[in-house]
């Protein structure tokens, strides 16, 4: 039997310590994630557009959306609510993109009960993959992605992904760039 019950962290991407009483509660384990698309999805896509971004630098999916930028992604941030996040044009809906704009995945910080109309959003867009974020789950949306041939990461999050597969040399190391923008010192 495997022990689901979750033990306090960094904090990072929404789990932060456990509360007084030790337990936050227990969760099913997801089986639909497999580390290949984890790896496809981070290192062969450049833009991704991020729904839910908050304008609030101490917000989960603010965090995340700086960290996609940082490792060279193309961001779009979706926010029906603000016009700028992290310096970045919103969009109130992925729906609202300009014409043409590719979106290579589609990174949902929504409550699990909404994340299905934007994995629907995903396929009619054509993007390539959706990631929904620690704690998002929505089996019948992954279901229907993969059935659209999309890729499907579920109950994760990039800020951990990607140093594991840094870690693990699946991701080349970059030297750091110069304040000239160039490589090196």
């Amino acid at each position: 039997m495997v022990d689901t019950t979750l033990k306090p962290d960094s904090g990072l991407c929404g789990r932060g310590p456990v509360p007084a009483g030790g337990r936050m509660g227990t969760v099913h384990p997801v089986t639909t994630t497999t580390p290949d698309a984890v790896h496809e999805l981070l290192t062969t896509t450049r833009t991704w557009a991020v729904v839910g971004a908050s304008p609030d630098p101490t917000r989960d999916s603010h965090r995340i959306l700086r960290a996609l930028l940082s490792w060279g992604f193309d961001v779009v941030p979706v926010n029906p609510t603000c016009d700028e996040v992290a310096g970045l044009p919103a969009v109130p809906s992925l729906e609202a993109l300009p014409a043409g704009r590719q979106i290579d995945v589609v990174d949902v910080f929504r409550r699990s009960s909404e994340a299905g109309r934007h994995v629907d959003e995903a396929i009619a867009l054509g993007a390539r993959g959706v990631w929904l974020q620690l704690g998002v789950v929505d089996e019948a949306a992954a279901e229907r992605a993969r059935s659209s041939g999309l890729l499907v990461v579920m109950d994760r999050c990039p800020l951990i992904e990607y140093p594991k597969l840094l870690r693990s040399g699946r991701i080349p190391q970059q030297p750091p760039l110069s304040a000239d923008g160039k490589f090196g010192n």
